[in-house]
Order: structure tokens, then C-alpha cells, then sequence
């Protein structure tokens, strides 16, 4: 068995559109396909139930997969009725996204501009992710869940212990450039 990587990041929202746009212009990612056209919804009953573990009655409106420009893709997820307010990062379970960006501050502007809530200024990485360039920064996505820009460019003081690296993307070419909001 070997595990690959991270195929897609599964989220639930209120908004389809509004989320979709919102990821469109902050960070480049594109609709690649609804698996659920909100046409087609809503889609509910015991087999979606048991299936997802959600309540009874809850219904599916709409699924949406995302594709970052580089990294795993997105889900989007809309229901009725929606769920409790998103995780906050002292509750239980999976409780933010973090991205990886080349660009930390150029990044941060587009999703501020597209919407998103930064929590503080960027802070540099602590301890054994440290280095001059590495850093950091949390956001609020405009329907409440938490985001993480991260960048480290720099070597970082693990390495010096061990040869297993943390997987990052594979640095984007020169031309590569990701299209701009709006």
C-alpha cells in the first residue's frame, strides 16, 4: 500500500456560488465539474444518510469539485438543513486548510480583497520550521472556516535531524503565472 497524497479537501458551505467565486478569486482555483448540479438536487433519504453520517433529513443541494492551480482539489458540499457554525481551531476533528504559496503577502492581499478576514499579520514559522523567509498567516474564509497561507522557502532546522521531508509543491515555473482576481 502506498499512500500518494492528498486527492481533495472535502467543505461544507452555505453559499455554493459565493464560495466558489470567493476560492476562484483568492486563490486561482477552477471548477473542474459539479458531481451534484444544484439543478438536479436536492438529493437526501436512509442511503444518503447512512452514506455521508449526516442527520436525518438532512438533504445534499449541491457538490462541487475545484481544482487549486497546483495541489489537491476542493469539494464543495451545500445542504439543507446547513450544519453547525465551522470548526474553530480548538474544536475536534479537521479544522483548518493550509495552502502552500510562493508568494505569502501577494496571496494574502487576494484573498483579503476577495473577501477573507486575516486573523493577524504573517508571523514567521516557530521552532523547527523556522528560517528568514518562512512564515505564515490565518485567515477567515467569508462563510467562517480557517485558512493557512504558509511559504517556506528557506531550509528549515528539522532537516538537519532527519532525511523525510515535508511534501510541498513542486516550485511553479518562471512563466507559470496564476490569473488574477475578477
Amino acid at each position: 500500500m502506498t499512500v500518494r497524497g492528498i486527492d481533495h479537501i472535502g467543505l461544507t458551505v452555505p453559499d455554493l456560488e459565493g464560495a466558489t467565486r470567493f476560492l476562484a478569486d483568492a486563490l486561482g482555483a477552477e471548477v473542474l465539474y459539479d458531481t451534484l448540479p444544484a439543478h438536479r438536487g436536492p438529493v437526501g433519504g436512509p442511503e444518503t444518510e447512512q452514506r455521508l453520517g449526516v442527520p436525518p433529513g438532512t438533504r445534499q443541494l449541491a457538490i462541487r469539485m475545484l481544482a487549486l492551480p497546483d495541489g489537491p482539489g476542493i469539494e464543495l458540499f451545500a445542504y439543507d438543513p446547513p450544519g453547525r457554525s465551522p470548526a474553530l481551531p480548538n474544536d475536534l476533528g479537521w479544522q483548518h486548510l493550509a495552502l502552500y504559496v510562493d508568494d505569502l503577502d501577494a496571496t494574502l492581499a487576494r484573498a483579503v480583497e476577495a473577501g477573507a478576514d486575516p486573523l493577524a499579520p504573517p508571523h514567521p514559522l516557530p521552532g523547527p520550521e523556522a528560517g528568514p523567509a518562512n512564515r505564515f498567516a490565518y485567515l477567515r474564509t467569508p462563510w467562517g472556516s480557517t485558512l493557512e497561507l504558509v511559504t517556506y522557502p528557506d531550509p528549515q532546522p528539522y532537516e538537519e535531524k532527519t532525511d523525510r521531508r515535508r511534501w510541498r509543491p513542486a516550485a511553479s515555473p518562471p512563466s507559470c503565472v496564476v490569473p488574477s482576481a475578477g
